[in-house]
């Protein structure tokens, strides 16, 4: 996926911009403990190094899930008593929080898509996570494909109105900012990315029939090729899905996009255009389950 606001797809095309952001680990200095002494006295930690991270601003509607994210970061606090040596353990993540649920999540496919879901919390969950791939791949630039899609994903009542949103928001002049040609194609010797990867998933809001998911994904947007002046860039957003039982299996009823949460920026040194191309190319997908 990779997925302006592409960060994730929900806004307008716009610019990349430059965040600095700290890294993780920074420069590491090792402390002497000295008999009686007050080892933190001097050896304080020094600033993390800052790097800087180029973001493509790729988007279009709320509803498309173009370039991808979510992760539930668990965890409490790590406190420690300073009188008599008696350390509090981490508090435990919520039970379940990131673990697999074990049970089976769908019968089968759609089309490349997964479909059959479990009528049931875990099933909502795990569709929300295999449409946000779908909503969120390259295969949404290419008319024939997006349609094929938003069949597969969405209940069959918003579906046309939805090819309508859809053919204004994929214009020749939004291809165009992006690179694209008009029929959605990457240019000779480029490589169009667009992946969605969740992390986690939540529901926020549920009924027998009907229920609210949200996603937490990363994701890879941009064009990889030599002399691309739009490089592939990491993305994260959340998105908000609100599911419908329709025809035995989960269909999206409305959906929408919100930036983050986003870690830290670490410190990888950015591959080669032929290499995330290759990659790209050459690692294929997941279905997901919750």
């Amino acid at each position: 996926m990779s997925q302006g606001d592409e960060r994730g797809y929900g806004s307008e095309p716009g610019g990349r911009t430059e965040d600095a952001y700290s890294t993780i680990g920074g420069t590491r200095q090792t402390r002497t403990r000295l008999p009686g002494g007050d080892d933190g006295a001097g050896y304080g930690h020094r600033p993390a190094r800052g790097s800087r991270s180029l973001v493509m601003a790729v988007g279009i509607v709320v509803l498309l899930v173009a370039a991808i994210a979510f992760a539930n970061l668990g965890g409490g606090d790590d406190t420690a008593s300073g009188g008599g040596g008696n350390a509090e353990k981490p508090a435990a993540a919520a039970p379940g929080a990131t673990a697999a649920t074990g049970t089976d999540p769908v019968r089968g496919k759609n089309g490349a898509i997964p479909s059959g879901f479990a009528h049931d919390e875990q099933g909502a969950q795990s569709a929300a996570a295999n449409y946000a791939v779908a909503l969120g791949s390259a295969e949404m630039f290419d008319k024939e494909r997006r349609d094929a899609i938003l069949q597969a994903t969405h209940d069959p009542a918003v579906v046309q109105g939805l090819r309508v949103d859809m053919e204004k928001a994929y214009s020749p002049q939004f291809l165009a900012n992006i690179g694209l040609n008009e029929d959605g194609s990457a240019p000779d010797g480029m490589t169009f990315v667009s992946r969605t990867m969740p992390v986690g998933t939540k529901v926020t809001a549920g009924a027998e029939d009907s229920t609210t998911v949200e996603v937490w994904c990363t994701g890879l947007v941009g064009m990889a090729g030599e002399g691309s002046t739009k490089p592939v860039t990491a993305t994260w957003f959340t998105i908000t899905q609100t599911l419908k039982w329709v025809g035995d299996d989960w269909k999206i009823e409305s959906s929408s996009q919100s930036e983050g949460p986003t870690p830290v920026n670490g410190d990888n040194r950015a591959s080669s255009a032929d290499a995330i191309a290759g990659a790209v190319n050459g690692y294929g997908g997941f279905t997901y389950a919750r």
